[in-house]
């Protein structure tokens, strides 16, 4: 089944129905948007020459248009690919390139910088124009590519993870039979990028007739959402764990009017306990926490409302989701009994179908018909999963992932550099931060280092903090030691 169906059977059912509003005010209808959108898709057909499965960038903050693109690619049979808008251009390009990405859309400030295919500003007469007449949703196979999504991988390369129209339908699915039943006069509220998992739950939104909204701002303003929610009914928001931490500082949290709120999905990040307790605090038995990474987007395990009711397993990231098995094992693939600490695998529709032309990660990644995760914990008797670390050298930061080879990397290319190593700090806001332990052969100063990552790395990944040091810790075979530099990073 294409995923565009799911919006074009709405609009059949509901076409005067809101299916997105900017802040307080609906910018399209169901019907509207059913209608731009094949309007829409026949145009980047015949205007370009694509053909089914050919790869279109979307290069936006959120905005109205992110969802006109993204059904346009699946309703003309191309894949769609996001690219988070805080990336580097050279990190953008790198996609680009690595996709074969023959058409991009991008809002007016990234547009400029993007090289390597045809590229249309979606704020521009061009893109308004860009029309031809309509036909229906293109035919495609459940197994083909619809999201083609862009993981940071230990090697500092991204990887594409190739989702298919199989594997977003029953995310979907997995979102009503675990989360929240939705029906029109519902709403979610985008305050997360669009490019990732928030992005994905517009899906059974759509599908169910409901209204996505998208901040003004485009972004996550704490006041501002707290106003969203007061305004639209039945709301759903999903939320990494360092932006419920903003929510419950804001000054507006003590006055919000919750009414409206249904549920807030969060992860991409642990959640810390006491974070958890004051979160139910304010916002009840509203909570669900999900675990999942972009190889199986949002679906792997989830920790239900009753649970945060009740504060039961705040520890833990939950249970297997409906139809999804995971499993904990050692280095030979084999089951640890439950409380034993190994990697944690799952399996279901909702793993993707491997790596974009890297054979050989997939092979690795998918070895036995399960996705390994690279995550390591242990499950109880229960079958509740508790993440005892992360992959091996991961920083998550602010919900986005950060793997420490990419900046070493850039840092070592200064010719003053001899070594270098990062790690994360904990952090009270954003959950960890970059810093990075640096042995120089000359003279060296952190600005000059700052400027050279800002130069080749998106912003949010350069370190907060330069340690100069004489020596790196080391063991015998002259491996980094990153556990005795957090440590040396950990208060006594």
């Amino acid at each position: 089944m294409n995923l565009a169906q799911l919006l074009a059977a709405a609009a059949r059912r509901l076409p005067q129905a809101p299916a997105i509003a900017l802040g307080m005010r609906t910018v399209a209808t169901y019907g509207a948007l059913a209608a731009r959108v094949a309007c829409l898709a026949a145009g980047m057909r015949s205007r370009f020459g694509l053909a089914p499965g050919d790869r279109v960038a979307l290069v936006m903050e959120n905005c109205p248009q992110y969802y006109e693109v993204m059904f346009a690619c699946w309703h003309a049979g191309l894949a769609a690919v996001p690219i988070n808008a805080k990336l580097h251009p050279k990190e953008t390009a790198y996609i680009v390139g690595n996709s074969g990405t023959k058409l991009c859309f991008a809002t007016p400030e990234l547009a400029g910088g993007i090289a390597g295919c045809e590229v249309i500003d979606v704020t521009s007469p061009t893109y308004a124009r860009l029309e031809a007449r309509p036909a229906a949703p293109a035919e495609v196979r459940p197994d083909d590519l619809a999201w083609l999504f862009y993981t940071s991988g230990t090697t500092g390369v991204p990887k594409g993870a190739m989702l298919t129209h199989r594997n977003l339908l029953f995310a979907s699915q997995t979102y009503y039979a675990d989360i929240d039943r939705l029906a029109p006069g519902d709403s979610i509220l985008h305050a997360a990028p669009l490019s990732h998992g928030s992005g994905l739950y517009g899906l059974p939104h759509f599908a169910a007739g409901a209204l996505n909204v998208i901040p003004e701002s485009g972004g996550f303003k704490p006041e501002e959402i707290f106003g969203l929610i007061a305004a639209h009914g039945g709301v759903s928001l999903f939320a990494a764990p360092t932006m419920i931490v903003r929510l419950l500082a804001s000054p507006a949290a003590g006055s919000a009017d919750l009414r409206n709120l249904k549920t807030i999905t969060y992860g991409g990040a642990p959640m810390y306990v006491a974070d958890a307790q004051r979160a139910i605090d304010l916002f009840g038995s509203r909570l669900y926490q999900l675990f999942g990474q972009g190889e199986s987007p949002m679906t792997i395990t989830g920790l239900p409302q009753a649970e945060h009711a009740a504060r039961r397993h705040l520890e833990t990231c939950g249970y297997a989701r409906t139809g999804v098995e995971v499993r904990v094992a050692d280095e030979n693939d084999l089951d640890l009994s439950p409380g034993e600490v190994g990697e944690i695998l799952t399996r279901s529709d909702c793993v993707m179908a491997g790596y974009w032309e890297n054979p050989q990660a997939t092979a690795q990644t998918l070895r036995g018909g399960w996705l390994h995760t690279g995550d390591l914990g242990s499950l109880d008797e229960a079958g509740y999963l508790t993440i005892r670390d992360r992959s091996k050298d991961m920083i998550i930061s602010g919900g986005s992932n950060i793997y420490p080879r990419e900046i070493e990397e850039v840092l070592l290319r200064h010719p003053a550099v001899l070594e270098c190593s990062v790690v994360g700090r904990p952090h009270v806001e954003w959950g960890e931060e970059v810093v990075a332990f640096v042995v120089r052969s000359g003279d060296v100063s952190a600005g000059e280092l700052d400027a050279l990552c800002l130069e080749h790395i998106a912003r949010f990944k350069r370190p907060r903090d330069y340690r100069f040091v004489d020596a790196l810790p080391k063991n015998s075979y002259g491996k980094v030691l990153k556990t005795e530099l957090r440590r040396l990073l950990t208060p006594p």
